[in-house]
């Protein structure tokens, strides 16, 4: 594949990386208006990182951008002339529909629209597709690239706000789950160190079950509850204080907020 990044800040980088270490490119360009961050990047051999969005668009196929919203459309309008059929317009552009982008470039191109999180850097990241009429032919291209870097679901377009609550915003509100477990274990006598890596580890555990069971969450946690145990004496206490009750209402409330965002808009 003769991919394009697009605007290579913290997560073009990453997309990049996990692209060219699973040898996923057959040429790479990387483009920003600095280029001091991504220089290093040509030691690869089939990667040229320039500052000239035209030049990676003519050499390129698949074009993954990752610029600022309030680039985008510049940028679209910059390379709409030099597009063919051949090109994929993969978006992770936050909150930039597919209409917006097809008022620019036209209905017959070729749009996926994507929201990866921060756990990409990692390889690790929940990436959830959509596409457009044309796109939709070739979003198995967009899932091979992803998957590459994490997991990807496909979704409808209008399920996208929800999906950046869950995956996007949802990383943090389980780093804040596994500090809470970690001030937990230093209570009980863990130093520091030794609390968040039983924490992080126990919560890679926990979801690691899950993914490769298939299990709904509950058939794991009767596996450790026993009557009168201490493990359903904690989870107890955590549902009178209102656990699950709140984070259903944070996600609810992260989802109002950017509903809001896009009615501004």
């Amino acid at each position: 594949m003769k991919i394009a990044i697009i605007g290579a800040g913290n997560l073009g980088i990453s997309i990049a990386e996990g692209i060219l270490h699973s040898n996923g490119a057959t040429s790479m360009y990387m483009t920003r208006r600095d280029l001091t961050a991504i220089q290093e990047y040509e030691k690869y051999g089939n990667v040229v990182v320039s500052s000239d969005n035209k030049e990676a668009v003519k050499a390129s196929d698949i074009l993954i951008c990752c610029v600022q919203p309030a680039q985008f459309a510049a940028v679209l309008e910059e390379v709409k002339d030099l597009l063919h059929d051949n090109h994929m317009i993969l978006s992770t552009i936050t909150g930039f529909t597919i209409s917006e982008i097809e008022a620019i470039v036209g209905k017959s191109a070729t749009i996926v629209r994507s929201m990866p999180n921060t756990a990409i850097a990692v390889g690790k990241s929940m990436t959830c597709l959509c596409a457009n009429e044309t796109g939709k032919s070739k979003i198995d291209i967009a899932k091979a690239i992803f998957n590459r870097l994490g997991h990807t679901m496909e979704i409808e377009e209008d399920l996208m706000q929800a999906a950046t609550v869950i995956c996007a915003s949802g990383i943090a509100f389980w780093m804040r789950l596994i500090r809470a477990t970690t001030q937990g274990a230093i209570q009980l006598g863990f130093h520091a160190e030794e609390a968040q890596e039983l924490a992080m580890h126990t919560c890679n555990g926990a979801a690691s079950l899950l993914i490769s069971s298939g299990n709904h969450p509950e058939e794991e946690i009767d596996k450790v509850t026993t009557p009168m145990g201490c493990t359903i004496e904690g989870l107890n206490e955590m549902e009178h204080e209102g656990l699950s009750s709140s984070l259903i209402k944070g996600i609810v409330a992260s989802y109002q907020k950017i509903s809001e965002f896009r009615k501004q808009e």
